[in-house]
């Protein structure tokens, strides 16, 4: 008897929701991270996940038919995915929910930043050349964390104080090396 006569719900060549058959549907056995906030509701494909990990796992010998039948009726009535991860906590293999809510990216930080930290912290080591670049990088990034949102927003702000302060220095010098010249060729 083959996994698709064993299986009712196993279609040949996709899993569930569509995906290809090889495509994983668990996640490495691990533990579970507790959830922040109320109980998120559960989706129709979500309970579907765990049924797949269920059947494979009473397929392969890991439920008797008594535990595999209690546990798919437990998943079809679960309303949230705490319930849900009860069900398969003690296999090595855990459903993936694919509408679960996912955790926000963490935020990109802007390159112009960067580069107007670097350039205006570099201002010493290349003898000034690099502090114009400061001040146009640091007034790009600037706009440009207000239009897109990104991080980076200290970055640029160093990066333009570092380049306007470099700047003052280099027209303080050389402002004091004419007066200099003016006063010791008289």
């Amino acid at each position: 008897m083959t996994q698709y006569q064993r299986n009712p719900r196993a279609v040949r060549g996709y899993g569930p929701a569509g995906r290809p058959g090889w495509a994983p549907n668990y996640l490495p056995p691990g533990p579970i991270p507790r959830p922040v906030g109320p109980p998120v509701r559960a989706t129709d494909r979500d309970r579907d996940a765990t049924i797949d990990v269920l059947q494979e796992s009473y397929a392969t010998g890991r439920l008797t038919a008594d535990e595999h039948a209690a546990r798919v009726g437990l998943a079809m009535a679960a309303r949230t995915y705490a319930d849900l991860d009860g069900l398969t906590a003690d296999l090595p293999r855990r459903a993936f929910y694919p509408d679960a809510p996912r955790p926000p990216l963490p935020r990109r930080t802007n390159g112009y930043a960067v580069a107007a930290l670097a350039c205006g912290a570099a201002q010493p080591l290349t003898f000034m050349l690099t502090t114009i670049p400061a001040i146009i990088f640091g007034h790009v990034a600037r706009r440009q964390i207000r239009e897109t949102g990104e991080d980076g927003g200290a970055m640029a702000t160093w990066g333009l104080a570092l380049g306007w302060t470099g700047a003052a220095a280099s027209v303080l010098l050389i402002l004091l090396f004419l007066a200099a010249a003016v006063l010791f060729t008289r």
